[in-house]
C-alpha cells in the first residue's frame, strides 16, 4: 500500500508527498550535542537526529535516514516544529503528538501547543500498525531529552 493512499484528503496527502519529496532539516550536523538513533522493527525505518541544544534551547537540528513516506514526513515535520523551541517547548509537543496519534486528546493538556502541519498525519490513526512510523522521530527525540546525560557528544 502506498503511504498517501491512506490520507482521503488531497491538501494533506499533498502535505506529506512534500515533506517525503523534500524533506526539511535533511543532513548531519557539523557540531551537534546529541546524537539520537532510531529503529521501527515493525518496517525497518531506522533514523539519526542530531541536535544542537544551546541555553535550553534547540538551536539547530537535522535527521538522516530512511523508511516509509509517514516516517520521513514525520521527521521533517518534528524539525520544523522543533527548530527554535526550548526543551521543554519540544517535549510538550512530543507529547501533544503523541496523545493526538494514540487517541488520548484528553489527557494531555493541548493549550498552547501548535502542532503545525501535523494534523496531515491524522490519518495514521486509522492504521495502528503506521503509528510507529509517524512516532519514529518523535519517541528518538523524547529519549534523547528525557535521558541527555548518557547522549552528548564530546
Amino acid at each position: 500500500m502506498d503511504d498517501t493512499t491512506i490520507f482521503d484528503d488531497d491538501l494533506y496527502r499533498q502535505i506529506i508527498i512534500d515533506h517525503y519529496q523534500h524533506p526539511h532539516h535533511q543532513g548531519a550536523l557539523d557540531c551537534p550535542t546529541h546524537h539520537l538513533e532510531g529503529f521501527n522493527a515493525s518496517c525497518g525505518d531506522n533514523l539519526e537526529l542530531e541536535l544542537k541544544i544551546e541555553d535550553g534551547k534547540v538551536a539547530d537540528i537535522g535527521f538522516v535516514g530512511s523508511g516509509c513516506a509517514i516516517s520521513m514526513t514525520s521527521a521533517s515535520m518534528l524539525t520544523d516544529l522543533i527548530l527554535g523551541k526550548s526543551v521543554e517547548e519540544a517535549k510538550k509537543i512530543t507529547d501533544a503528538f503523541k496523545a493526538r496519534l494514540l487517541g488520548q486528546d484528553e489527557t494531555v493538556s493541548q493549550d498552547d501547543v501548535d502542532l503545525g502541519e501535523l494534523e496531515a498525519l491524522d490519518g495514521v490513526k486509522a492504521y495502528p500498525v503506521r503509528i510507529k512510523c509517524a512516532l519514529l522521530s518523535w519517541n528518538t527525540l523524547m529519549e534523547g531529552l528525557e535521558h541527555p546525560e548518557g547522549l552528548i557528544m564530546q
